[in-house]
């Protein structure tokens, strides 16, 4: 069974757009589900994860709640600088129910990934998975 924890792997949440001491950017890449990253609400909102080795990555599982758009970028550089970007989703509206969107990657490889959300209503949270990893984001 694949561990769901990015942090027991070495990951780290470089960057993040927001911090609330309540809710922080590490509970990203913790395992819980019930603990999650909020942020300030505004447009576009994201973060970064590091790898502890560069990571090849075939698909992502977002599980989503209001998020309308939504961008990922990879680096593989030591420095989470100059992203191309892998892809963007546009979410179907689901009416605040789950949205669920499995992200092909093509086997990437990457040692930093940047998650946009470019566009959502107030309230959105995102899950992302990979084989042997899971991250969330929570915002509002």
């Amino acid at each position: 069974m694949p561990d769901n924890a990015l942090c027991s792997l070495g990951t780290e949440v470089v960057v993040a757009s927001s911090h609330d001491e309540n809710y922080p950017p590490e509970n990203i890449i913790d395992g819980n589900a019930k603990t999650f990253w909020m942020t300030t609400g505004m447009f576009p909102q994201e973060f970064i994860i590091r790898f502890a080795n560069a990571t090849h990555l075939s698909a992502l599982t977002v599980d989503s709640n209001n998020v309308r758009t939504l961008k990922i970028e990879r680096n593989t550089s030591e420095f989470a600088k100059d992203f191309e970007t892998v892809v963007e989703k546009e979410f179907a509206p689901t009416q605040g129910h789950l949205q669920s969107n499995v992200i092909s990657l093509n086997g990437i490889s990457a040692t930093h990934l940047r998650f946009i959300i470019e566009s959502g209503s107030r309230l959105h949270e995102v899950s992302a998975c990979s084989p042997g990893a899971r991250q969330k984001a929570r915002s509002r």
